[in-house]
């Protein structure tokens, strides 16, 4: 029910002190420990058990395949194969039902082995009451059965004590657990503290809390945890430090602090919750997500995630490598285009704001005289600008010379489909892009793209009103709003119609 709505939040975002990403942020002691501390690179939990089943389903496929081959097959059955791969399939399927592909089963040793054991024996009991009934029990050799039941527990067991043995490892590193920060103080927060502590200690690493109050309801430290600043000064730490999880410890009855207190935070790439520990309404449990035993409600979730980070990953390298070599020559011809007209170095090198606000130094074709480029961006480039070459001119209009941020693509700086990078000093009717338009910084909740949403729509070139760069950070919100594989492939198919059709404002 406080879902934000990426245009509202655009047009009513009150927060300014998002405005002020990059500057030279002053953190209290205890946060500044935390920052020059490395964290570990954290696991998605959710990737982690897909692995799992995929591992654990392909040593049951070989294993019974293998007997088949080594053993049975002559030729002449038909049966196996498809009996192999069902009661594979089957087998994951009465796994899940039993709760053990889960990160809290993964770590527990009795429990997690009885209920995958007895899994085990059902499939294989299921397949034999199958086989009777419909009187094929012929069909199937007795060896063959009783080889891949016993040899295959043999493999489930010794497969989850060295997954166990694997998850308890990367659970005392750090990497399965949320980094975590609680947004509230005082007695709420420490009973919520309490309540993590006693029930998702091994998913949740509480680093601190973030309170705006100074009085004796604030006090600098609960439950054992620190008090590390003021909510303005939490969005900053997240950009100097991982973050995964804020939780915001507010009751529901205070239902505008929560909703300024979220508008805030919306700018950051994390998972928000607020949490219900101190509602006393009763909702049905489908209506709460939970931490361990804590009941939350979710309030904004990162945009892409676990199997879709992957998704992404892949896609951006794939499409980059297949664009350097079907542009390779268009890439090379400019060059020398560039070297012929003008001295100078080829490529332009420019810092922008990437994921999360980090700063990037992304390539571009040179399109100015060297003696006049403009490395911030403080004044846009203009029709019939002076300061563009002939070639510059043309490699801008087609966008040729952003080409080179394929590079930016591989390094894993850039995406391929996402809002665009806009220079540190760009501005729309002399004001800053941050300044002129509330909520800016929250395009950065994703990885910048080559090309996007705002592109495919008309929203690139030249930004000298505050309309152009409204539409196009709406544009971007909206993007991250609705993200799925689908619509990066539906705007990566329709970008080089887009840059004949609607570049009149590139220039």
């Amino acid at each position: 029910m406080f879902k934000l709505d990426a245009k509202e939040t655009i047009i009513n975002h009150m927060n300014s002190d998002a405005a002020t990403a990059g500057g030279g942020a002053s953190f209290s002691k205890e946060a500044q420990a935390i920052i020059d501390q490395p964290a570990e690179p954290r696991f998605s939990s959710t990737v982690v058990v897909g692995v799992a089943q995929l591992i654990e389903a392909a040593l049951l496929l070989t294993l019974g395949l293998g007997i088949y081959w080594s053993y049975v097959d002559d030729g002449s059955h038909t049966l196996y194969i498809p009996v192999i791969l069902v009661l594979v399939a089957g087998a994951n399927v009465l796994f899940n039902m039993a709760l053990t592909h889960r990160i809290q089963a993964y770590r527990t040793f009795v429990v997690q082995v009885g209920r995958v054991l007895a899994a085990w024996s059902l499939m294989f009991l299921l397949l034999i009451g199958t086989a009777f009934i419909f009187r094929f029990t012929s069909e199937f050799s007795r060896v063959w059965m009783v080889s891949w039941y016993a040899l295959g527990a043999v493999v489930l067991v010794i497969y989850r004590l060295s997954l166990r043995s694997a998850v308890l490892a990367w659970t005392k590193a750090g990497r399965l657990k949320q980094r975590t920060v609680i947004v509230g103080g005082g007695q709420p927060a420490q009973t919520l503290i309490e309540a993590i502590e006693a029930s998702a200690d091994n998913d949740i690493q509480l680093l601190g809390l973030f309170d705006d109050r100074d009085d004796n309801r604030s006090p600098e430290q609960v439950a054992g945890l620190p008090k590390l600043g003021r909510v303005s000064d939490l969005i900053e730490f997240a950009r100097h430090t991982q973050v995964d999880l804020v939780i915001v410890s507010m009751p529901l009855s205070a239902e505008e602090r929560v909703l300024h207190m979220l508008k805030r935070l919306w700018v950051l790439p994390v998972d928000i919750r607020l949490s219900a520990h101190m509602s006393k309404l009763q909702f049905t449990r489908s209506a709460y997500s939970y931490i361990g035993d804590v009941a939350v409600f979710d309030m904004a979730d990162r945009p892409i995630t676990d199997w879709n980070l992957i998704y992404k990953w892949v896609f951006d390298r794939v499409v980059a490598i297949a664009a350097l070599l079907v542009l390779s020559p268009i890439m090379i011809a400019t060059a020398i285009a560039i070297r012929l007209e003008s001295k100078g170095p080829i490529f332009f090198k420019q810092k922008r704001h990437g994921f999360n606000n980090e700063l990037i130094e992304i390539y571009k074709f040179r399109s100015m005289y060297t003696d006049q480029s403009d490395v911030s961006a403080s004044k846009l480039v203009t029709r019939d600008d002076p300061r563009v070459t002939r070639v510059g001119r043309f490699i801008r209009k087609t966008s040729i010379d952003e080409l080179p941020q394929l590079l930016n693509v591989l390094k894993g700086e850039l995406s391929i489909v996402g809002p665009r990078p806009h220079a540190l000093e760009a501005k729309a009717a002399n004001r800053l892009y941050h300044e002129a338009v509330d909520g800016y910084f929250a395009r950065h909740k994703v990885k910048p793209g080559m090309t996007g949403w705002a592109q495919i729509h008309g929203w690139r070139g030249e930004t000298d009103t505050l309309e152009k760069i409204m539409q196009r950070v709406n544009h971007d919100l909206y993007y991250i709003e609705n993200w799925s594989p689908l619509l990066d492939i539906y705007i990566l198919f329709l970008t080089p119609f887009a840059l004949f059709s609607k570049s009149e404002s590139a220039y």
